[in-house]
């Protein structure tokens, strides 16, 4: 599975011993790193955990981790984290929370252009026309929470950041709240902005050959990163030009 992980979307699996601290967990995801834990939930209690476990992680993370989009969302949110004050680093592990531990994704008009038109009613009319799907790890690990989730019972909104992060994440017993976009472009889209909004100390970013974090706060890493990203446009269109 850690071969997959590398051929796929370059992400390592590291084993820990148990629950890791938020500015722990999200600064291995900076790195494409995914700390895994090694133990099993009660036999008394095989269809929720308060805490992730092997059941959690492979039937919820692994197989995400394997997807470009998704693993680039990951590690985008744990970048945002590094140097992040105790508020943002908090506010960030709600995000996490409601989106790649309790997301879901899709729309609840019958049609799918008109998911603008039911937002502004969302209250009442979630539950009566809802076409998602779960994608939160949390979710997918949980059968109990996974039927609660989508039974009529369930509080659905619009992933809103500065409204999830006022969220409480509810950790011995089902959310009180889950939280949907349209897709996962739409949850990655709204996070920057969430980020570009934060009094960070500094930017960075991810060098995947040197497998490194590089701050960007001189003339020699701005230029470095902008001849990168000259490289890189200039093959996107060659190949551009050579498909048509």
């Amino acid at each position: 599975m850690y071969n997959i992980f590398i051929a796929k979307t370059g992400f390592k699996i590291r084993p820990v011993a148990g629950y890791l601290s938020a500015r722990d967990f999200l600064a291995g995801l900076a790195f494409r790193v995914f700390n895994c834990t090694q133990y099993v939930r009660h036999h008394a209690d095989p269809f929720y955990t308060p805490e992730p476990d092997t059941v959690h992680e492979l039937m919820g993370h692994m197989a995400l981790f394997a997807d470009p989009n998704f693993a680039q969302f990951s590690q985008e949110i744990g970048l945002a984290s590094l140097g992040a004050s105790e508020k943002d680093l908090a506010n960030l592990a709600t995000l996490y929370f409601f989106s790649i531990e309790f997301g879901m994704c899709g729309c609840y008009s019958s049609d799918p252009e008109d998911s603008e038109n039911f937002v502004e009613n969302e209250e009442n009319n979630l539950n009566k026309n809802r076409n998602l799907k779960v994608y939160g790890a949390g979710l997918l690990s949980s059968a109990g929470e996974l039927s609660h989730a989508v039974s009529d019972k369930a509080n659905i909104l619009r992933f809103d950041p500065d409204r999830v992060v006022k969220q409480e994440c509810m950790i011995t017993c089902f959310q009180t709240a889950y939280f949907y976009t349209k897709n996962f472009d739409e949850a990655q889209q709204k996070l920057r902005m969430f980020t570009n909004n934060m009094n960070r100390p500094f930017i960075v970013r991810y060098n995947a050959y040197t497998e490194s974090i590089e701050v960007l706060n001189n003339n020699r890493s701005l230029t470095l990163a902008i001849n990168q990203l000259r490289s890189d446009i200039n093959l996107l269109a060659s190949a551009l030009h050579s498909i048509l």
